[in-house]
């Protein structure tokens, strides 16, 4: 099939297939929200499965509003203090796209909407993914 790249879309949390996807994964990418219960969920995750397996590891902010982007890494937001705690790099933001959520996961949204601001941002995460 030619592919590129293989990604396990896993559930979040502790659970049997997430932890078999991350043993398995040449680098770990971490999605999280600006959520407050995201943001310890994926500390905690990071901290109990990540350094311990000592995978490469990045972190996608996803559903950013559009004007919260210039802040996401700052040092004083949630993300940016996860980025501190565990020294992870941003690889991006994803902005919050009403357009994304009407698809509902029923098609490739990026195959569909070539030239849609999120198809831009997947195409700039799998560049600096290709780069770790």
């Amino acid at each position: 099939m030619k592919l590129d790249y293989l990604i396990f879309d896993t559930s979040p949390g502790l659970q049997y297939s997430s932890i078999n996807a991350i043993v398995a994964a040449d680098v770990a990418i971490v999605v999280t929200s600006l959520d407050a219960s995201d943001i310890k969920g994926t500390q905690r995750m990071v901290h109990e499965l990540y350094d311990l397996f000592e995978k490469k590891t990045g972190i996608v902010v996803n559903k950013v509003l559009t004007d919260m982007l210039p802040y996401v890494g700052k040092k004083e937001t949630p993300a940016g203090q996860l980025q501190q705690l565990h020294d992870l790099p941003i690889l991006d933001t994803i902005a919050c796209s009403c357009d994304v959520l009407r698809a509902g996961g029923t098609r490739i949204f990026t195959m569909e909407m070539p030239e849609h601001p999120f198809t831009h941002t997947m195409k700039r995460i799998t560049k600096k993914i290709a780069s770790f």
